[in-house]
């Protein structure tokens, strides 16, 4: 796993021998911070790519296949989401997508590696203007706490309307944020009305670890949903789930506001494909 310097290329291996990989020019920029092995490096068609421990967090071009539907199937499924919560997501492409909704009046981002944060701001054109303002805490309607999400979610008063996990593969040290007792720290802080979400890994192959966190979340919220969709870089199709509290339907979204955001990849046109999931591994859920 990793950067092959021969052949020019990184590449992430995943199980039973799958990998994806990218033809690079050179590695920018490289550190161990304080949790993880941060990368960076110039890709030949995709620009710049984020490595974390040896995985693909992102490429700047197509980033949006992650992170416009990560945020915006659920916001358009909430009636009125005015508080946001994002855990991780220290590249910033979560939290831009999350205030391009005229709704939002706070949204909050604890991210538990500022080098990841920094990194982002001086390599990556992702969020550049946005991280630059959140570390100035000149953002009106954002803000940056850089601590462990975990513990910040069980401590907190704050209350939110969505609260969105922008973490790591659902393994290792990301095993807490797929857990019933972080479940039912969120459901908590959530307004009567709220949506969760989360990606849960590759539905391929980490089909084991999705069926794992949905089994945890179907014990504590209200209802919960499941959805794949190919995202650029990693091993897709890519899984995600939604937990709902309240009354909120999120098989219907609004269409008004999503005709003011012009969109690339996530077509609110065509929300119902999201539910698109192999047979058998539908079945699997459905047997949870």
């Amino acid at each position: 796993m990793g950067y092959n310097e021969q052949e020019r290329a990184f590449i992430e291996w995943y199980p039973r021998g799958y990998g994806v990989g990218f033809k690079v020019k050179r590695r920018l920029f490289e550190t161990q911070t304080e949790y993880q092995r941060l990368e960076i490096y110039e890709t030949e068609g995709f620009g710049k790519l984020l490595v974390l421990d040896g995985t693909v967090q992102l490429v700047e071009i197509g980033e949006e296949s992650y992170h416009e539907v990560l945020v915006h199937p659920v916001m358009l499924a909430h009636p009125n989401p005015k508080r946001v919560l994002v855990i991780g997501g220290g590249d910033g492409g979560t939290l831009r997508e999350v205030l391009r909704h005229d709704t939002v009046e706070k949204a909050i981002m604890v991210e538990i590696d500022e080098g990841v944060v920094e990194a982002s701001y001086l390599y990556l054109d992702v969020a550049k203007d946005l991280l630059d303002r959140l570390i100035k805490k000149e953002e009106p309607r954002a803000e940056l706490i850089i601590g462990d999400g975990v513990k910040y979610l069980r401590e907190t008063g704050e209350r939110f309307d969505v609260i969105i996990v922008d973490s790591t593969d659902p393994v290792g040290p990301a095993k807490l944020l797929f857990s019933e007792e972080f479940y039912r720290d969120a459901y908590e802080k959530l307004n009567d009305e709220g949506l969760y979400i989360t990606q849960a890994g590759s539905v391929y192959l980490f089909t084991n670890e999705l069926l794992d966190a949905y089994k945890a979340m179907k014990k504590v919220f209200d209802r919960v949903y499941y959805f794949s969709f190919p995202v650029i870089g990693y091993a897709s199709p890519w899984s995600f789930l939604i937990g709902v509290k309240g009354d909120v339907d999120f098989t219907r979204i609004d269409l008004e506001r999503a005709k003011k955001l012009d969109l690339y990849y996530y077509d609110p046109e065509r929300h119902e494909t999201l539910f698109q999931m192999p047979r058998y591994v539908r079945k699997l859920l459905e047997g949870q």
